[in-house]
């Protein structure tokens, strides 16, 4: 998938640039996405996250 995020499934939206004279034109907003280490299924991995799940990521432990 292209940009999602790989816990809530987020992606991008479709919504409208509004002029001053309140003409609409479509413009495509993008998640903010980052790419985290994460513990995955025992193993770690990097996954892309949303700002929003990034508490929700169990991060590696350091040696």
């Amino acid at each position: 998938m292209g940009r999602t995020c790989d816990i809530c499934g987020r992606g991008t939206v479709v919504a409208n640039n509004v002029s001053h004279s309140n003409r609409k034109s479509k413009r495509v907003q993008k998640i903010n996405l980052h790419n985290v280490r994460a513990v995955v299924n025992g193993s770690v991995k990097t996954i892309r996250v949303c700002s929003d799940c990034m508490h929700k990521v169990e991060r590696p432990k350091l040696v």
